[in-house]
Order: C-alpha cells, then structure tokens, then sequence
C-alpha cells in the first residue's frame, strides 16, 4: 500500500486565525488516490467545513466513488436514494444517532454527497459489535507489538489516564476492530480510477495504528490530519467528574 501524508497537503490545510485552505487533494496531471483520509477533530468547525469543501471539489471533478463516515455504522447507506433525498431520510438511511454524533456539523458534507449522486457509507461498529470486540483477544494480535503498545498508549492519554489499566486492553481492542471495519468498508467501496473519501477522527487515520494498517497493500491512500485546534471544552474534567462514585454507590 502507498501511503503518503503529503507534507504540502497539511501546508494546504494550515491555518492559524484564518478558516482551513481547500487542499489539491487531486492532482490534475496524475491519477486520483484510491483513498483519501481526512482525520477531524470532533469539536472543531473548521474540520467539518473542510469536509464538505472537499466532497464538493471531488465530486465536482468526478473521481468521487463513495464517503465513509466514522459517524454511522456499517451496513448503512444513502446508495438507494435519490439525489433529491431529505435530511430526514439520509439520517433515516444512514441510522443516524443524534447522541452519539450531532447531524448539523456532517450536514454539509452528506448532503453535498447525495446531491451528487455519491453514495455515503457508514464505517463504524454497531454497540453489540464493539461489546464483542471489548473480549474478544484475538484482536490483541492484529497490530505488530510496538504499534499494539502505542495504540494502548493513546487509548491511556485519550482517556486523560483516568482509566483503570484493566480496561485499557478492552478499549484498545474496540478501536483496532473499528480501524478494521472502516478500512473493509473503504476496500470494498474503490473503483479504479476514483477516490473513496474517509471522515473519521483523526487517531483512526493514524498511518502507523490505524485504519491504513488495515488496508491492501494495492491500494494508493492519502492520509490527512486536519491541523488541531482549541477544543471547545475541559474533556478531561468532563471525564473525571463522570467517572467519580456517586455517594451512596
């Protein structure tokens, strides 16, 4: 598998007060990556923007096969609708869980998708799925032991370190077995001479834990972490006033 994480690309997307460049993810003179990876920040604006801003231009061009979204879950696609379709019925085929991942922020980016007639896939794991995969060990020996070490890693840093170390196996194994659905889901989407376009967070596009670990080596991807910003809120104190017993429990 070609992997590149295009120094000129992240250059592209740079931006510190000002909104996200729209990247040449396509170049005109050369044939189109199989894979694009974009990897977000969930609370950042200017990520998902870019996401639309991309579908746009891609579809614009033609080399859109396909969008796979980290935010639905696999098995569910817009294929059957209409480029017509509402936001109604494209969260109703995508099995949208507005708890888990608010609509308006992706939007822009599904809805641009369905108006051009490019299916939008979900890549995620279903809640029964991803129980299984919490016990099941065979995951534990999906990654080489140095990449099995830092995927841990930042599950513990992700997680603010606030997880008991009995859990952080558990959670590793639900993250390789979600880096191995979107990659499947991605496989099986690329049409030659297109791009299959992957929104996900951004450890999932990870080149050396992630979803490309995961792929055929046939396949020419382009990796693209969108560059961080603030986040909009203490995550880590969210996290640990959820954790703390309650009294009396």
């Amino acid at each position: 598998m070609r992997i590149r994480s295009s120094a000129i690309l992240v250059a592209l997307l740079a931006g510190c007060s000002t909104p996200l460049t729209m990247p040449d993810v396509v170049s005109a003179d050369g044939p189109p990556p199989d894979i694009v990876m974009l990897g977000e920040q969930h609370d950042a604006p200017e990520h998902q923007a870019m996401h639309s801003r991309v579908v746009t231009a891609l579809a614009a061009r033609g080399v859109l096969a396909a969008v796979v979204l980290e935010m639905a879950d696999r098995g569910h696609s817009t294929a059957g609708l209409p480029v017509q379709a509402s936001e109604t019925e494209v969260r109703q085929a995508l099995g949208w869980d507005e708890a888990g991942w608010p609509w308006p922020p992706y939007r822009p980016a599904v809805m641009a998708a369905v108006a051009a007639g490019v299916p939008v896939l979900g890549g995620n794991l279903s809640r029964p799925q991803l129980r299984e995969a919490r016990n099941d060990t065979r995951l534990d020996a999906i990654l080489p032991g140095p990449a099995l070490k830092a995927q841990q890693q930042a599950i513990r840093r992700g997680h603010c370190d606030l997880l008991p170390e009995s859990q952080i196996g558990p959670m590793t194994r639900m993250q390789i077995a979600r880096d191995r659905s979107l990659a499947q889901t991605l496989a099986q989407a690329a049409v030659p001479g297109k791009t299959v376009l992957l929104l996900a967070g951004g450890r999932h596009i990870d080149e050396k834990l992630g979803v490309p670990m995961h792929l055929p080596s046939s396949l020419h991807v382009l990796a693209a972490p969108l560059p961080p910003e603030p986040e909009k809120k203490d995550y880590c104190a969210e996290l640990e006033r959820q954790m703390k017993p309650r009294p009396g429990v």
